[in-house]
C-alpha cells in the first residue's frame, strides 16, 4: 500500500522540472544571445555601412557560422528533465535526505503484515517531512562561466546603441542584412512649417499652423512665420493681398519668411508654379479696455483720503490705470492725473479700491469731475463716465491760516483774478499779531503778493504752493515742523543702522555705512536741539513758565548728550546691535518728554478720565501676566507629575501615582483663580461705569477662567482654559485701548500711526503691573498709566521708581557679556544646541 503524497505535489514536480530545465538551457543559451547582441550593437551604429560588400558579406558570414556553432552547442547540452530529477531537486531545495518521495512510491517486496506495518509507519514520518516541499530559484551558474559580466555590458551597450540610432533603426538592420543589394535612400520629402506670433501685448501663445493649409483666426498685429525644408530647389513664393514675397535662402534646401498680418487674408505658398499650401486668416480686433467705478466714489469715513473704487478690463491685458480730476469751475483747465496700481502683471480683469489724499492740492474743497482711463498693449485708451465729487479738505483753526487757504482757493477758481489776492495778502500783513509777529510769515506774505505781481507762466501756483507751507506753520507751528524733522532724522538713522548691520552679516566692508551712520547721528542731535528749543518756546508762549522749568532743562539735556554720545561711540566699534538700542531708548526718554509736555495743558477732567482708562488697562495687563504664570506653574505641575509617575512605574511597577499629593498644589491654584477671575469682576464693573460698554472678549475671559477654576478644583488640567482666558484678556486690552481713544481721544503727544494705547504691552510684553496678590487693586502711586512703575522725566531712579538707568560698570559688564557670547557663537565646532542657544540670546539682547 503507497502513502498519498502532500497536497500540490504534481505541480511541485512540474516546477522543478521546468527549474532543471531553465538550469541547463540558459548557460547554452547566452551565448548564442551574445553573438546576436554583438550583431545588432554593430548594425545599429552603422558600422556595416561603411565596408565595402565584399567585407560585409564575410562578416555576415562568419557572424552566422558563429550563430550555427553556439546553437549546435546549446542543443547538445540541453535534454529534458525526468521526474526522478525533479523529485531530487525539490529534495534538496527542502534540506530532505533519504529520498522522502522515493519512499511514498515503494514498497516491501513481501507481504508479511509486520513488515506493511513497519512500512506504513516509515511512509508516515516520511510524509510529514516532506509536508513542506519548496521548489527553490534556478540556478544556472552564469556567474561562474562570465566572471567579467560580459553579458550586463553587452545590454547596456544595446540599449545606448538604440537610443542613438532612433527613427533610423529599421533601416539600418535593414542595410546591415543586406550588403550591397540595399536600394539608394528616397529623396528627402519637403517639410512646411508655419505657425503665427501674436503682439507681445497680448502674452498669447504662437498658434501653428497646418502643413496642408486650412483656417484660423488670430489676433490683429500678428506675425505669419513660414520655413520649406527638405528639397533643394527655387525659393519658393508666398501670395497673399499684399503681393508675393519669396522666402530668403537658409541653405541650398531650407527657407524661411516672415509676413505682417494687417487684415484678413488668403497666403498661398508655391513652388515652381505647384500649390503647396494654402491657409485663410481672420484678425481678431483688439477691443480697447474698459474702466469703470464699482460703487460711487467718495470721502473715506477717517482721514482725509479720498475712496475710489475701481475696476477695469480688457480682452488681452490691462497695461495702466489711472484716475483723472477737472475742476468743475474751470473745465478748460489741465487736469490732475495720478496712477492706479495694478496688480502684477498684465490682468484682464481688475478691481481695488485707491485712496489719494489730496488734501494738500489748491483743489481740495472744490467740486472736480473724477474719471477713470484705462489703456491696453496696444495704446487703446477706455474711459469711465465722469462722477462729481467734493475733494476733501483739512480743517484750519488759525484765522490767518483760514484766510490763506481761502485765498489759494479762490486763485484756483480764478487765476486771472491776482490783484484781488494780492490786496488780501497785503491786508493779512498790515495785522501782525494776528500771525503772532512771526517774521517768517510775514516774510511769506510779502513774497507771495510779490510772486503774484508777476505775469509769467506758473507764478500763481508757485504763490499757492507758498500760501498753504505759511497755513501749516500757522497751523501746526514751529514745533510741529521740527518734530516732523526729528521723526526724520530719526528714521534715517535706523535706515543706516540697519545698512551697517546688512553690510555685517554679508562681511563685507561697512566703513561707509557706518560713516553714513555717524553723519545721521549729528544730525539727529541737531534736530533734537530744535525740537526742544520748539517745545521750550511754546511752553513759555502758552503757560509763561521759566526756562528753568521747561523740558529741555539742564538735567534732560545731559541725558540726550549722553545718549547720543554713547550711540556714536556703539556705531565706531561696529556695535550695530548695541547702536540700535541706544538710539530705542533715546527715542523713548523723547516720547517720554513729548507726553510730559503736552498733558499740562490738557483738560484735566478729560485726562482724569483716560488715565482711570489707562490704568484699569494695566490692571489687565497684571491679569494677563498673572494668568501666564498660572499656566506656566500648571505646567510644570504636570511635567513634574508624569515624570514622578514614570520613575515610580520604573521602580515599583505601579499603574498610577497616589492622587493626595497633587490634590494640595491645585487646590491652591484653584483658589488663585477664583481671586483672579473676582478681580476680573471688579473691573469689568468699574469700566463699565466709566465708558458705559464693556469689552465682550473681557466676558469670554471670565467663562475661560470659571472653566479653568472648576477644572483645578477637580483635580483636572485647566492649561486649556488658561491659555484661552489669556488670548481674550489680551483682545479685550486692545478692545479698551479702541474704546478709551474713541471717547477720550487720543494721548496728548499721540499722533497717528503710532498705535492705539496699550497696544504694545497687551500684545504679549508683560511689563510688571499692580502688585500684590489682591483682586482688583489699584495702580497706586508712581505708576504711568500702563500701571508700571514711572520714571521722573530727569531720567533718575532715586525717586521711588524701580527702572533706572544702568551704571558705568553695569554697561561693560554687559558689553563683556556680549562679546563673549560672539566669541562662542564664532566657534562653529561646538554642539548645535549650544549654538542654536546662544544665537537665540545675540537675537534677543
Amino acid at each position: 500500500m503507497t502513502q498519498a503524497g502532500p497536497p500540490g505535489l504534481r505541480v511541485r514536480r512540474l516546477l522543478a522540472r521546468a527549474a532543471l530545465g531553465w538550469e541547463l538551457l540558459w548557460p547554452g543559451a547566452w551565448p548564442v544571445l551574445a553573438v546576436l547582441g554583438v550583431f545588432l550593437l554593430l548594425a545599429l551604429l552603422g558600422l556595416p555601412a561603411f565596408l565595402p560588400p565584399w567585407l560585409h558579406s564575410l562578416g555576415l558570414l562568419a557572424f552566422a557560422a558563429s550563430l550555427a556553432l553556439v546553437l549546435r552547442r546549446a542543443w547538445q547540452g540541453w535534454r529534458i528533465p525526468d521526474a526522478q530529477a525533479a523529485e531530487r531537486r525539490l529534495e534538496r531545495a527542502s534540506g530532505l535526505s533519504h529520498r522522502p518521495l522515493s519512499v511514498m512510491a515503494d514498497r516491501p517486496a513481501g507481504n508479511d503484515p509486520l513488515a506493511m506495518a513497519i512500512w506504513q509507519a516509515h511512509q508516515a514520518r516520511m510524509a510529514a517531512r516532506i509536508r513542506q516541499l519548496r521548489v527553490g530559484l534556478p540556478r544556472p551558474g552564469l556567474a561562474a562561466r562570465d566572471k567579467r559580466a560580459l553579458r550586463a555590458g553587452t545590454a547596456v551597450a544595446l540599449i545606448a546603441a538604440f537610443g542613438i540610432a532612433g527613427d533610423a533603426a529599421p533601416e539600418r538592420l535593414r542595410r546591415a542584412i543586406l550588403p550591397g543589394f540595399a536600394k539608394p535612400e528616397p529623396a528627402a520629402a519637403q517639410r512646411i512649417e508655419a505657425w503665427v506670433t501674436p503682439p507681445a501685448y497680448t502674452g498669447a501663445p504662437p498658434i501653428f499652423l497646418s502643413a496642408s493649409g486650412g483656417q484660423a483666426t488670430v489676433p490683429a498685429g500678428s506675425r505669419m512665420q513660414l520655413t520649406l525644408s527638405g528639397r533643394p530647389g527655387t525659393a519658393p513664393e508666398l501670395t497673399g493681398p499684399a503681393g508675393t514675397i519669396t522666402l530668403q535662402g537658409l541653405d541650398a534646401s531650407s527657407f524661411a519668411g516672415e509676413l505682417p498680418l494687417t487684415a484678413p487674408a488668403r497666403l498661398t505658398l508655391r513652388r515652381d508654379g505647384a500649390v503647396l499650401a494654402e491657409w485663410s486668416l481672420a484678425l481678431q480686433a483688439d477691443a480697447p479696455p474698459l474702466a469703470s467705478f464699482p460703487e460711487p466714489p467718495a470721502r473715506a469715513q477717517r482721514g482725509l483720503t479720498l475712496r475710489i473704487p475701481w475696476r477695469a478690463e480688457d480682452d488681452w491685458g490691462v497695461h495702466s490705470l489711472r484716475f483723472e480730476l477737472r475742476l468743475s469751475a474751470r473745465p478748460e483747465a489741465p487736469p490732475l492725473t495720478q496712477d492706479i496700481p495694478l496688480p502684477p502683471g498684465t490682468p484682464r480683469q481688475a478691481r481695488g479700491i485707491a485712496a489719494p489724499d489730496l488734501s494738500a492740492h489748491p483743489w481740495a474743497g472744490l467740486p472736480v469731475r473724477l474719471s477713470l482711463t484705462a489703456q491696453d498693449g496696444v495704446g487703446q485708451v477706455g474711459a469711465s463716465e465722469p462722477v462729481e465729487i467734493t475733494l476733501p479738505e483739512r480743517s484750519f483753526t488759525h484765522p490767518v491760516a483760514q484766510a490763506l487757504v481761502s485765498i489759494r482757493r479762490d486763485l484756483s477758481l480764478s487765476p486771472e483774478a491776482r490783484d484781488t489776492a494780492r490786496r488780501a495778502l497785503e491786508q493779512l500783513a498790515t495785522a501782525p499779531d494776528a500771525f503772532e509777529n512771526d517774521t517768517t510769515t510775514a516774510l511769506g506774505l510779502r513774497v507771495a503778493r510779490n510772486r503774484l505781481l508777476q505775469r509769467r507762466a506758473g507764478a500763481v501756483e508757485e504763490a499757492q504752493e507758498l500760501l498753504w507751507d505759511m497755513a501749516l506753520a500757522l497751523e501746526e507751528g514751529r514745533e510741529g515742523r521740527t518734530a516732523r524733522a526729528l521723526a526724520q532724522a530719526r528714521q534715517a538713522l535706523r535706515e543706516a543702522l540697519q545698512n551697517a548691520e546688512r553690510q555685517n552679516q554679508e562681511r563685507a566692508n561697512n566703513d561707509p555705512a557706518r560713516q553714513q551712520a555717524e553723519r545721521r547721528i549729528q544730525d539727529l542731535r541737531e534736530a533734537i536741539r530744535r525740537h526742544l528749543e520748539a517745545m521750550a518756546e511754546r511752553l513759555q508762549r502758552e503757560n509763561a513758565e521759566s526756562l528753568s522749568e521747561l523740558p529741555q532743562n539742564r538735567a534732560d539735556q545731559r541725558e540726550i548728550n549722553r545718549r547720543t554720545e554713547r550711540l556714536r561711540e556703539a556705531n565706531r566699534e561696529n556695535r550695530i546691535p548695541d547702536a540700535e538700542r541706544e538710539l530705542a531708548e533715546l527715542e523713548e526718554m523723547l516720547r517720554n518728554l513729548e507726553e510730559g509736555r503736552q498733558a499740562r495743558g490738557e483738560d484735566p477732567e478729560r485726562q482724569q478720565q483716560r488715565q482711570r482708562g489707562q490704568q484699569q488697562m494695566g490692571v489687565v495687563q497684571d491679569m494677563l501676566r498673572r494668568q501666564g504664570e498660572m499656566l506656566d506653574h500648571g505646567q510644570r505641575r504636570i511635567e513634574a507629575e508624569e515624570a514622578r509617575r514614570n520613575q515610580l512605574r520604573r521602580s515599583q511597577g505601579a499603574q498610577n501615582p497616589p492622587p493626595a499629593t497633587q490634590a494640595v498644589p491645585q487646590t491652591a491654584e484653584a483658589r488663585r483663580q477664583r481671586a483672579l477671575r473676582r478681580a476680573l469682576g471688579e473691573l469689568m464693573q468699574q469700566y463699565g461705569d466709566l465708558t458705559g460698554e464693556v469689552p465682550q472678549a473681557l466676558g469670554r475671559a471670565d467663562q475661560a477662567m470659571r472653566e479653568a477654576q472648576a477644572a483645578l478644583s477637580e483635580g483636572g488640567d485647566a492649561r486649556d482654559p488658561q491659555s484661552r482666558a489669556m488670548r481674550h484678556l489680551q483682545e479685550g486690552g486692545r478692545q479698551m485701548a479702541q474704546q478709551i481713544q474713541r471717547q477720550f481721544g487720543q494721548q496728548p503727544g499721540q499722533g497717528e500711526g503710532e498705535g492705539e494705547p496699550g497696544d504694545a504691552d497687551l500684545a504679549g510684553n508683560t511689563e510688571e503691573g499692580a502688585e500684590g496678590e489682591g483682586e482688583g487693586s489699584e495702580m497706586g502711586e508712581g505708576r504711568d498709566p500702563l500701571g508700571r512703575r514711572a520714571r521722573d522725566v530727569s531720567g533718575n531712579a532715586d525717586q521711588g521708581s524701580d527702572t533706572r538707568l544702568p551704571e558705568e560698570a553695569e554697561q561693560m559688564r554687559s558689553r563683556r557679556i556680549l562679546d563673549e557670547l560672539r566669541r562662542r557663537g564664532a566657534e562653529r565646532e561646538r554642539a548645535a544646541e549650544e549654538l542654536d542657544y546662544i544665537e537665540r540670546l545675540l537675537r534677543r539682547f
